[in-house]
């Protein structure tokens, strides 16, 4: 048995999430506690201002880092704490980083790239134990999108003999993971469906400030534009076959207003959106289908922040009326845990020396160790 602690930063820029993750060989990973850690607001202005620059100084993008290194050493001391394990028990952390720009295909022509804000070398020196990082960019250098990760650990958790499962991440951005039964040869399928709550909470902020409509309450009184919804999903994104994915690069509050004319209420281009959510899902789970031939669902499991939005999921539940929607704590995991954990589980693959990819997934020549490794 070994302890890893997984930490992530999603878009949303909202805070690190820590979870620390019970493996054993031949065993689904359990996850054993929990910690949020908020992320300050002078902190989450600076990395939100290193998403959309065109230029900075190399200054500002070590300041941040810091404070963000920082701040994860915080909530991984805050975990161990809470959880009352020894420092001594844990392997590795598993560290993600802040994803600052993702461009797997690059740009005018240029070289693909990843960047994810971090610096392991500190991490490891703040808490003591050894970290697992830069996870991404061994995937890309095989050829591969970088992205999604999380499928791989969502084989290990819930692919199961006899049915056919899929697994939603809804967080900024939403990505889908069509798992076949455990006794059939195909592979997993996953790829980025497109935006979650990145617009929904960047129109919210806008026009109502805060961080996120709770529960969608907002997007509920509104009505959807169909109009505008269609022009929303003729993004040829949405119809590029997987692999494939996508982040604030394409998807921004630019892109959605360069498809208003003008006089939309604003509470109707909030249902708008999250109806876009459900639809490109959708769209996104009749293309796996169509690629391995599959019948549909015999369960969905949402997880990520959207999967605690009541509006989200109903419109979800409306287009996808064959397959059922049941949390990940009928599996022991929480929505919100998911993605931190699958960090935790790709630090021990790599200390076990094993793949931490998926080719089927990411579009990769092949298997390939992700991540590189910093000692305590």
């Amino acid at each position: 048995m070994s302890l890893f602690i997984g930490l992530m930063s999603g878009t949303s820029l909202d805070g690190i999430d820590a979870a620390l993750v019970e493996i054993r060989e031949g065993d689904a990973p359990r996850l054993v506690a929990t910690h949020d850690t908020p992320m300050p607001e002078t902190l989450r202005d600076q990395l939100w201002g290193l998403c959309h620059a065109d230029r900075l100084a190399f200054r500002e993008l070590a300041a941040a880092e810091d404070a963000f290194c920082r701040l994860q050493a915080a909530a991984v001391e805050a975990l161990i704490a809470s959880s009352g394990v020894e420092r001594e028990a844990i392997s590795a952390i598993g560290s993600h980083g802040q994803t600052i720009e993702h461009a797997p295909r690059g740009h005018d022509g240029g070289p693909a790239y990843t960047l994810q804000l971090d610096n392991p070398s500190l991490l490891a020196e703040l808490t003591g134990r050894s970290v697992v990082a830069d996870f991404r960019r061994r995937d890309l250098a095989a050829g591969g999108q970088a992205a999604p990760l999380a499928p791989a650990f969502h084989e290990a958790l819930f692919r199961t003999p006899g049915e056919w499962r899929l697994v939603l991440n809804l967080g900024g951005f939403a990505n889908l993971t069509l798992l076949p039964p455990a006794e059939d040869e195909r592979a997993p399928l996953g790829f980025d469906t497109g935006p979650a709550n990145a617009l929904l909470d960047a129109w919210h902020a806008r026009h109502r400030g805060g961080r996120f409509d709770a529960g969608g309450a907002w997007a509920a009184s509104g009505r959807v534009d169909e109009a505008l919804l269609e022009r929303l999903l003729a993004e040829p994104f949405f119809h590029l076959p997987p692999p494939r994915s996508t982040g604030r690069e394409l998807f921004h509050l630019d892109w959605l207003q360069g498809h208003l004319q003008g006089g939309e209420a604003p509470q109707d281009v909030q249902a708008t959106l999250a109806e876009l959510t459900a639809a490109s899902v959708a769209l996104g789970v009749e293309m796996g289908r169509e690629r391995l031939d599959a019948p549909p669902a015999a369960v969905l499991v949402p997880c990520g922040g959207g999967a605690r939005n009541p509006d989200l999921l109903s419109r979800l539940a409306r287009r996808l009326p064959e397959t059922p929607l049941l949390p990940g704590e009928d599996w022991g995991w929480p929505a919100e845990w998911l993605e931190a954990g699958a960090f935790a589980w790709l630090a021990w693959r790599r200390l076990a020396g094993l793949p931490g990819n998926l080719p089927s997934v990411t579009g990769a020549a092949g298997p390939r160790v992700l991540g590189g490794v910093y000692a305590s």
